[in-house]
């Protein structure tokens, strides 16, 4: 290893420890998998140390949905333990959104870093205004029986997820909720289908990234294992904490919780667009 390459690779690593733990308790509060933390804390962290400003949007990305793995199993556990994850509706998401987030990972490498950042920004916005407005209910609530609907966006989700970078609950949550589930439900059955979006995810962004020059040290593809270490380890442990907090909310607070969050990361990514 080029010991001078890694004395950069330094804040990074000691980044992702702390955004680790934001991201675990975020993941066990919104059933989102952290993404929405650790993308552009990646991304941020990996310019400081002097990568390329293209390669470290795809880096963060791919590192990001291989976090989620082990923060996703922690949460979707959690929530199990409390009688909030719908197995029905998990074993008809699975197969859908694992499709679509493995194409999307797939497809990502054929979008430039800033495509990728306005992608994020954009349906971060999109996300909290559904939310607070409900129009993904007023569109879609009267579908909730259909399975052919369920299929379609579960395949969306998957694919917008991936290219995101995020574990698909800023999505799945508000889906499910507009197709009838408790914010509860909806935020406890996310986490577990944040898992397979994760592995899905994760798998296509090291085959779409393979061979990639000036990728950081431990980068198979865009998922670099220095930053899995760090974060999925933080993530992991400190699940558990957010899903005992989002069982001691009411659903009211829980929903606008739910939806400032992507508000913040949304203007995060505009400005890394802006200023890029």
């Amino acid at each position: 290893m080029d010991w001078t390459l890694a004395a950069t690779y330094w804040p990074f690593v000691l980044g992702l420890m702390v955004t680790g733990v934001a991201s675990g308790i975020a993941a066990g509060l919104l059933g989102i998998g952290g993404g929405a933390i650790i993308v552009p804390a990646l991304s941020t962290s990996l310019m400081v140390s002097g990568y390329d400003s293209d390669v470290v949007q795809h880096v963060a990305v791919g590192t990001s949905l291989a976090i989620i793995i082990p923060t996703g199993i922690m949460s979707a556990r959690a929530h199990f333990k409390r009688r909030a994850l719908d197995m029905k509706v998990l074993r008809l998401w699975v197969p859908f959104i694992v499709a679509g987030t493995l194409i999307g990972g797939l497809m990502a490498g054929w979008f430039s870093g800033d495509v990728l950042r306005i992608v994020f920004a954009v349906m971060a916005f999109v996300i909290a205004a559904n939310i607070v407005s409900g129009f993904q209910t007023k569109l879609m609530g009267h579908l909730h029986g259909s399975s052919l609907t369920h299929r379609v966006s579960a395949f969306v989700v998957g694919y917008i997820s991936a290219l995101m970078g995020i574990g698909g609950g800023s999505l799945t949550v508000p889906t499910l909720v507009a197709f009838g589930s408790s914010m509860h439900a909806a935020v406890g059955t996310s986490a577990g289908i944040g898992v397979a979006i994760a592995i899905s995810g994760t798998i296509g962004f090291v085959i779409s990234g393979w061979g990639v020059a000036g990728l950081p040290p431990l980068s198979p593809g865009y998922v670099n294992f220095g930053g899995v270490a760090a974060g999925g380890g933080a993530g992991g442990g400190f699940a558990p904490v957010g899903a005992a907090l989002a069982h001691r909310l009411d659903q009211k607070t829980l929903k606008y919780v739910f939806a400032a969050f992507p508000v913040v990361v949304g203007l995060n990514m505009v400005w890394t667009v802006v200023n890029g």
